[in-house]
């Protein structure tokens, strides 16, 4: 039996631990998984306006001018965003934008940096 610890995939708990026969468990969230499947069910995948596949961390650039609710002016084409967090939802990411705060934008309407 390993003694090793592995991330939670589902939590990113760094306490998984074994069951034996290969099953972690995380005593976070009580989800078991095995680390040797890859479970693409539960990955986000999150593409840009041109196809490419985005991460967490990564920067991106908005491809046209995007219209504030509450402000009078609007996020400018070309504005650089770093450090996203990718979400599940309509607006599946979420940004701070120098001037704006905290954000959430639609992955159409980004390109990676």
């Amino acid at each position: 039996m390993s003694e090793e610890m592995k991330p939670c995939p589902k939590c990113k708990s760094p306490y998984g631990y074994s069951l034996g026969n290969e099953i972690f468990a995380c005593p976070e969230c009580s989800h078991e998984w095995n680390p040797d499947e890859v479970a693409d069910e539960n990955v986000l995948k999150v593409l840009d306006s041109n196809g490419n596949e985005l991460a967490n961390g990564d920067s991106v650039i908005i491809i046209k001018n995007l219209p504030v609710k509450g402000s009078p002016k609007p996020i400018k084409s070309g504005t650089k965003v770093k450090n996203i967090r990718l979400t599940d939802g309509d607006h599946n990411i979420d940004c701070k934008i120098d001037g704006f705060g905290s954000m959430a934008l639609k992955s159409e309407f980004v390109r990676k940096a």
